[in-house]
């Protein structure tokens, strides 16, 4: 396998290929990457730790110049095999430093440059290089990835010579981080859980269930995908990744547990599958439109404004009936006097009754005020339509509503899913050219233009007033000043932060649960979430999302039956591993019962851990 990247994601990326699935990896980074501490993918942080510092050491330590000048190249022993794992230096992945990572002869080639100009030029070199290779490709443009997607395919295809088999096995995949980070990301700040997934054709949520005392077991859902730690016991003590057995015991979090395990873990919370149905594949309408891209007319006028004319309506129909009773003449008639009365329309009540007088004296008097109103009415109307294309700011009475802060690539990604759920969002970035921007401007998202470090900036976002702080913003140190600054207003308040250093999350993580027990605290990893899914494309296969567990991940993937000895030919029920993997319907269905028998033909969904989905292999 051969990973090239500029950021955290290709070294999670090298580490997950090769602490979990065993494979051998050429990781080709900038020279400037190479103080870089690879994350830890594995059992225990200790031994991982251990192990890893001592992979690197070995393969940073044998560096040697390349003829071509253009790069560096590390290699020795790594975990124990004499052909060990590869460090390139480079710049840029141009054809010299992919043939010297030996793309002719690798499997796989995972581009996950943070540009994706570069990802596609490095692509179309490999394709010309080893027509064969399977290429995942991170690219944060989606229409243009179906278009590289498919030139690529074909290219492959023409290769092969029709073969497709071999054509099967040089697929191209594109792949987003932000994509794959932002459902888990929107769902933790809505419901305190990243544990969604919406897979092809089926939506798949799981929820925390709490036992309601400590004798009892949690209710159980369709499926129990993990029995969380022990109350009392800190989930980060485990560190990010471990899938394999656990260090601490009954007390440790475990994934994907056995009917019987399930039954034993009494006074224990568990994450059980609430919900597998259809997802129906259409994506909800951008709120804040009605059909056909109209704008509706409640978004016209404030809410001032619209009791300010309700109030108006009421008064006129109360002068209305007033006016008939008194002098008894028809309600409709009514109703037309009291309007010209409004409307200083001359028809003076002379000769008649006080109580006409009184009421045409008072309905001058409405109409006066009533004048402004409509004139503020239209005024802002017209100021609706002609701003409709600018930044919103956030109502006055806005409340219950997700702070987000940041419109990058995952910010972008994570407002979008916000408001297809109908969540109710006020955005704050600093940078007035925030590729995001444009987004909230369409959606209508009322944005708050500044520093969220600096004073104020988060008061006006209602910050007293929301319902959870999301802070993906690509800097640790202004997401976590960001959350300290809120959690002063706000102790209760429910946040989200996005951190890049594992440790540093765990260390965070610890401080403000003790500092803040009542309130909800998670922290997520993009490149944690998203390596999972790059290195099953990597392998041949579909990684439809992840789940994280308290510092852990479960996988939701797409197997093929046919031809797979732990699957083809058993019942679903006893195709189940427990504390690897369960499946949990065949794809598109969801009415696969317990005795069905996998038969060729059939693809099925499965949850796994990262040990369980390589086992499968």
């Amino acid at each position: 396998m051969v990973v090239c990247g500029d950021d955290g994601l290709a070294h999670r990326l090298a580490a997950e290929l090769r602490g979990v699935y065993g494979e051998q990896v050429t990781l080709v980074v900038p020279p400037n990457e190479r103080t870089v501490r690879p994350p830890v993918v594995g059992r225990a942080r200790a031994a991982s730790t251990t192990l890893l510092d001592r992979v690197v050491s070995a393969a940073v330590g044998s560096v040697g110049r390349v003829g071509n000048g253009n790069s560096t190249a590390a290699g020795g022993p790594s975990g124990g095999r004499p052909d060990g794992d590869r460090l390139l230096e480079a710049f840029e992945a141009d054809e010299a430093v992919l043939a010297e990572a030996g793309v002719e002869r690798a499997a796989a080639l995972a581009l996950v440059y943070d540009d994706d100009e570069t990802n596609i030029r490095a692509a179309l070199t490999a394709r010309r290089l080893n027509p064969r290779l399977r290429l995942v490709l991170r690219l944060y443009n989606r229409r243009l990835g179906q278009h590289i997607e498919e030139l690529l395919d074909q290219a492959a295809a023409l290769a092969c010579d029709g073969d497709p088999e071999a054509s099967a096995d040089a697929a191209t995949t594109v792949l987003s981080d932000a994509d794959t980070a932002a459902p888990a990301l929107a769902a933790t700040a809505v419901v305190g859980t990243s544990k969604v997934v919406q897979t092809e054709g089926l939506l798949l949520r799981a929820v925390e269930r709490v036992p309601p005392d400590g004798g009892t077991v949690a209710g159980a859902g369709l499926c129990t995908l993990a029995l969380l730690s022990t109350p009392g016991t800190d989930p980060a003590a485990d560190g990010p990744a471990g899938n394999g057995p656990q260090g601490n015991g009954d007390q440790a979090p475990r994934l994907l547990p056995g009917d019987e395990e399930v039954r034993q873990a009494t006074g224990r919370a568990a994450v059980v599958l609430e919900q597998l149905s259809s997802a129906g594949g259409q994506e909800a309408a951008a709120p804040g439109r009605g059909a056909g891209g109209v704008l509706p007319l409640a978004s016209l006028f404030s809410r001032r404004l619209r009791w300010s004319l309700a109030g108006m309506v009421a008064c006129v129909v109360a002068l209305a009936v007033a006016l008939s009773l008194v002098t008894g003449i028809h309600p409709l008639r009514a109703f037309y006097l009291t309007l010209l009365d409004m409307f200083a329309i001359d028809d003076p009540a002379l000769g008649q009754s006080l109580g006409r007088q009184v009421l045409q004296l008072l309905s001058g008097l409405i109409g006066l005020l009533l004048l402004p109103v409509l004139l503020a009415a239209v005024l802002e109307a017209l100021g609706t339509f002609r701003t409709a294309s600018a930044l919103r700011r956030p109502p006055r009475g806005l409340g219950g509503h997700v702070v987000l802060l940041g419109l990058g690539k995952i910010g972008t990604r994570v407002l979008t899913r916000l408001r297809e759920l109908g969540v109710p969002v006020v955005c704050v970035e600093a940078d007035p050219d925030a590729r995001g921007l444009a987004t909230a401007r369409r959606l209508r998202v009322p944005v708050v233009l500044g520093d969220v470090t600096q004073e104020g900036v988060l008061e006006s976002a209602k910050i007293h007033r929301a319902h959870a702080l999301l802070a993906v913003t690509s800097a640790d140190t202004t997401n976590l000043e960001a959350v300290l600054a809120a959690r002063t207003v706000r102790p209760d308040l429910r946040v989200v932060l996005r951190l890049y250093d594992d440790d540093f999350a765990t260390a965070v993580y610890r401080t403000l649960r003790a500092a803040y027990p009542q309130a909800l605290t998670r922290s997520r990893s993009v490149t944690h979430l998203a390596a999972p899914a790059f290195a099953g494309a990597m392998l041949g296969r579909q990684v439809l999302g992840a789940i994280p567990v308290e510092r852990r991940v479960l996988l939701f993937a797409a197997v093929d039956v046919d031809g797979h000895p732990r699957l083809e030919g058993r019942t679903v029920r006893d195709a189940f591993h427990a504390g690897s993997w369960r499946v949990l319907a065949l794809s598109g269905r969801t009415d696969t019962a317990p005795d069905h028998v996998l038969a060729k033909g059939d693809r099925v969904v499965v949850a796994a851990t990262r040990r369980g989905l390589a086992e499968l292999r």
